[in-house]
């Protein structure tokens, strides 16, 4: 039987990440939301001791953002916040290492410059604030834990910006895209192969930042997806483009210690150009 559990198994990382663990041969059991609802401490306790892992990667999350503001509320803070506490425990149980996904919401976005895993914390959205409480919860818990914060993720199995632009590009022969909001993209490819190379080179246990190298705004990010297309793209202000939650302006992470221990991620337009290769 594996000794690797990922939860959010159907999710856009978490297809991603199986992907990843089935071209490399590695077993492993996954569950999705109906197989495991981290929302149920009982439901999540008898799932561990029926299998004991030894590693879990924890890749459930509540993503709606503007959602979680209102009528998505509880459900954010039931399964970012409280699932993850409900997780922590189960792993700290067994002894498991434990691979919890963060966001750079966690940031205000006022930092002019990058933010490094230590900057101080002060998300102004209801997703960002319940992502530090499952971060928190998994810092309380557990020893033996890697919490990696990432943004602007985007993949082959899932909603996200690239199909978004790609979608639009069929019927819009014009877009405008947000200018004014800066950070880094990422591929769920390069986060799953961080996530996996973390556990198997046993790199110190704490908090780390991924993205794809480099950075850009939605704007700059748009018009490299749209470059061979038929159709122009302009940019426009955030007060142009109201959302219901707040979006950090400028949240670029620091990658300094991803690289210290070893990994060197690909820049974000070489992970865009392999991805719709990939999708082509």
């Amino acid at each position: 039987m594996a000794d690797i559990l990922i939860t959010g198994a159907n999710g856009q990382l978490g297809t991603g990440l199986r992907h990843l663990l089935d071209q490399r041969g590695i077993d492993y059991q996954a569950f999705d939301s109906q197989g495991l609802d981290i929302t149920d401490r009982q439901a999540v306790a008898k799932r561990f001791a029926a299998i004991k892992p030894k590693v879990v990667f924890h890749c459930a999350a509540y993503t709606a953002v503007d959602k979680a503001e209102d009528e998505g509320k509880e459900a954010n803070w039931q399964v970012n916040a409280e699932g993850t506490k409900n997780i922590a425990q189960a792993a700290h149980q067994y002894g498991a290492t434990l691979v919890y996904i963060s966001t750079d919401y966690v940031f205000d976005g006022t930092n002019a410059g990058e933010y490094s895993t230590d900057a101080k914390t002060n998300p102004k959205n209801e997703y960002g604030k319940a992502k530090l409480a499952g971060e928190q919860a998994v810092r309380e818990t557990m020893d033996k834990y890697y919490i990696i914060r990432t943004s602007w993720v985007f993949g082959e199995f899932g909603k996200n910006f690239v199909y978004t632009m790609l979608r639009l590009a069929k019927t819009h022969d014009h877009l405008t895209v947000v200018n004014d909001q800066t950070g880094r993209p990422t591929w769920t490819r390069t986060l799953a192969e961080f996530m996996l190379f973390a556990v198997q080179n046993k790199i110190a246990y704490g908090t780390y930042q991924l993205s794809n190298d480099g950075s850009c705004t939605w704007y700059d990010f748009a018009c490299e997806i749209l470059k061979n297309k038929d159709v122009t793209v302009s940019p426009v202000t955030s007060a142009e483009y109201p959302q219901k939650a707040y979006r950090p302006r400028h949240s670029i992470m620091s990658l300094d210690k991803v690289k210290a221990a070893g990994y060197q991620p690909i820049s974000w337009q070489e992970a865009l150009h392999d991805f719709l290769k990939a999708i082509d």
